[in-house]
């Protein structure tokens, strides 16, 4: 049994120095292809027409991000105020910027952490500004149904990012070139 046992130690003693730099790795590589395209085409639907559209959010952006002031406004933008403005450039830039940071492994653990923000917003925004509350939607924690939009498929989004605020980008980053780049060389 002492021979099983420390077999079993020396394989998963391996697997866990793996996974120090597998598991960040991985991570990022499940942002990339799940969910990189799905904030970048969401931005883009919040960008006003030409090049001046990355200072002019559209309409679209404004009924995502403020859908009941919106209409309160009788969907005129003019009637929003610079707030509404500033929060609607900033959330259409967050969802190119921080997914980028993400993927190329730059301020990772800053920007894991600020979509985790952005994923709480845009889940509470779905609930409470567009009425997001029918079961198949909003879903139930500790249900038999996993494909709810928000609290089911929000939640394995989180703890994705989550897994890159505790471990960081890993060892295939941009983040450990520039680490390695700020020591001291030895001599």
């Amino acid at each position: 049994m002492h021979a099983l046992v420390s077999i079993h130690d020396a394989v998963f003693r391996q697997v866990e120095r793996a996974g120090n730099w597998l598991l960040p790795l991985a991570a990022r590589f499940v942002f990339a292809s799940t969910l990189l395209l799905y904030f970048w085409n969401s931005g883009l639907t919040k960008l006003g027409d030409g090049l001046f559209g990355l200072f002019s959010p559209s309409i679209g952006a404004y009924s995502q991000i403020f859908p009941k002031q919106l209409e309160a406004a009788g969907y005129d933008v003019d009637q929003l105020g610079v707030f509404h403005w500033a929060v609607a450039l900033a959330g259409t830039y967050a969802e190119f910027i921080l997914p980028l940071l993400i993927v190329i492994g730059l301020l990772t653990r800053l920007a894991s952490l600020g979509m985790i923000g952005f994923v709480a917003v845009q889940s509470l925004t779905d609930i409470y500004g567009h009425g997001a509350t029918d079961d198949k939607t909003l879903g139930a924690l500790f249900d038999r149904f996993p494909d709810a939009a928000i609290l089911d498929q929000r939640l394995f989004w989180i703890f994705l990012l989550s897994v890159l605020v505790v471990k960081g980008a890993g060892a295939l980053s941009v983040d450990t070139l520039l680490r390695h780049r700020m020591q001291p060389a030895i001599a």
